[in-house]
């Protein structure tokens, strides 16, 4: 990955980061190396692994499947992503969104 698409996703990373917290979750961009340690992108969702992507082409389904690798036991695998003047969209697995959705009912 070259240095600018670097800086893009950190910038993305603060932006969700800022979004969520403006909403009233207590989040924060992840301090991960290198994207290798499996940290997510951006914490403070308790039970939700979140992957963001700033890309204007984006493979969706390794996406997700990254966010499914590197989600904790019993974490939502979630992929928050979006273009250049384009509004932030959710992707996760239904199964996941199926059990996040439940806990809210309650």
């Amino acid at each position: 990955m070259g240095n600018m698409q670097r800086e893009k996703g950190k910038r993305g990373e603060r932006e969700l980061a800022g979004i969520l917290r403006e909403n009233g979750f207590d989040t924060r961009r992840g301090q991960q190396y290198n994207g290798a340690d499996g940290s997510a992108d951006v914490i403070g969702l308790p039970g939700v692994h979140i992957e963001c992507k700033r890309a204007e082409r984006l493979n969706i389904g390794e996406a997700v499947q990254q966010a499914q690798r590197d989600a904790r036991p019993g974490e939502a695998s979630v992929v928050f992503h979006r273009k250049n003047r384009e509004p932030w969209l959710v992707t996760m697995p239904l199964t996941d969104w199926l059990k996040l959705y439940q806990k809210a009912e309650r």
